[in-house]
């Protein structure tokens, strides 16, 4: 991929989340993050209404059978803010595999309007810290807004890219991400950056889009955009071999929702080898 192909791709990502931040941050009749995200060629949720990360049908751009809501548990975002709620573009939950704990510091990359910062912070409690980093000036607002809401103290948000986060090393002991690897157009260096920031023997608890294998990148590209979280989707033997290359151990990839034809849902789980 040639630099400005890239550069290109990144500025469609950020334009595109921009708009779902001000959906919520300026609403308007009929306009929600969850319509921008599903809007033709540029959705998460696939291309169309057809070709959809939350099913296929009519009933795919229905906010409750879309990303957000279904997917955390029972009583879970109870007593967030609703702008953080409604700003929620996932493809999982990420807090359902990353097992956190008490004390834990715990880092969001594409944090987003922040629904699952404010959710790690509550699992890792006062002693525990919770970090967010998002390329986007407008999700970036609406997340502050939403801690502010919440009374969230052991939270922050940064803005950089996933590529190279404004964190030090060695900084968290856990990394999650919700449906946004699979939108970077340099994935090796997002894997690396993870093991960077990471604590000897931290872990990652992430969801994310994956294609079986038997999809080429030219079979991937055909089915739905690189903005729409398929074009750029690994498969699931190159997000191993990645996540093996970085540095990683212990690491797997399980599918979950069907996206589409071939191209699902995937919780992925890796380690930091501990310090020998």
């Amino acid at each position: 991929m040639s630099d400005q192909t890239s550069t290109d791709l990144r500025d469609a990502v950020r334009s595109r989340y921009a708009e779902a931040a001000r959906a919520v941050l300026e609403p308007k009749p009929g306009v929600t993050a969850q319509s921008v995200e599903s809007s033709a060629t540029a959705s998460c949720c696939g291309g169309s209404a057809t070709d959809s990360c939350c099913g296929t049908g009519s009933a795919a751009l229905e906010p409750d059978n879309c990303f957000g809501g279904p997917l955390y548990g029972e009583g879970e975002t109870d007593g967030l803010p609703e702008e953080a709620v409604l700003a929620s573009l996932g493809c999982g939950n990420p807090l359902a595999v990353a097992d956190l704990h008490e004390g834990e510091r715990v880092l969001d990359l594409g944090s987003g309007g922040g629904i699952d910062v404010l959710l790690s912070a509550r699992r890792v409690g006062p002693s525990g810290f919770a970090y967010g980093v998002d390329m986007t000036d407008e999700m970036l607002t609406l997340a502050r807004a939403n801690a502010a809401k919440a009374g969230a103290t052991n939270v922050e948000f940064r803005k950089g890219e996933i590529e190279a986060l404004p964190l030090p090393g060695a900084a968290v002991d856990v990394v999650i991400s919700n449906c946004v690897i699979n939108l970077s157009t340099d994935k090796p260096a997002v894997l690396a950056e993870m093991v960077r920031v990471l604590v000897p023997g931290g872990r990652i608890g992430i969801t994310d889009v994956v294609a079986e294998d038997h999809l080429t990148p030219a079979d991937r590209a055909a089915a739905g955009s690189y903005v729409g979280c398929i074009a750029g989707a690994l498969s699931r033997t190159e997000y191993l071999s990645g996540l093996t290359a970085a540095g990683f151990v212990e690491a797997s990839v399980i599918f979950t929702t069907e996206a589409a034809p071939g191209m699902h849902s995937a919780i992925i789980r890796a380690v930091k080898p501990a310090a020998t």
